[in-house]
């Protein structure tokens, strides 16, 4: 696959394009890129102001940004025992952000906290097995 074409070229053909001496279709061929990469290039920075490129990230982008994920780890050191469902509402009333409870528990993950059980909460109601399979009285 291709490289794509460095910052520097950029720079130097949209530098070379503001002076206003020259089409695209003559730049392109002077600097000896497509007249697509040109139109595309001059396209991108009247849009949105950068010559640099945009870096590439694959996969899926975070729905929770850097603000609400800084808001979950503060709730944490709070309250160290907060349960998804808790985390969940607390970032929709408090943050605006819509988590289902999956992807609440990848933020986490993402963000290297635990969920804590706390000793207020009652056993299990199951009993434990006894040995060699016996019931117990």
């Amino acid at each position: 696959m291709a490289k794509p074409y460095g910052d520097d070229l950029r720079q130097k053909f949209l530098s070379a394009y503001d002076q206003g001496d020259i089409s695209l279709r003559k730049l392109a061929a002077l600097f000896h890129v497509s007249l697509g990469w040109a139109k595309k290039v001059s396209a991108a920075r009247n849009r949105g102001g950068r010559a640099e490129r945009v870096p590439y990230r694959p996969g899926r982008k975070p729905r929770a940004g850097a603000q609400a994920q800084q808001q979950v780890k503060a709730w944490f050191v709070q309250q160290p025992d907060l349960t998804l469902a808790e985390v969940q509402a607390k970032l929709l009333s408090q943050a605006g952000v819509s988590l289902s409870l999956p992807q609440v528990w990848h933020l986490l993950k993402k963000l290297k906290l635990r969920l804590k059980k706390s000793r207020s909460t009652p056993p299990s109601a199951i009993p434990r097995p006894t040995a060699r399979s016996a019931k117990s009285l």
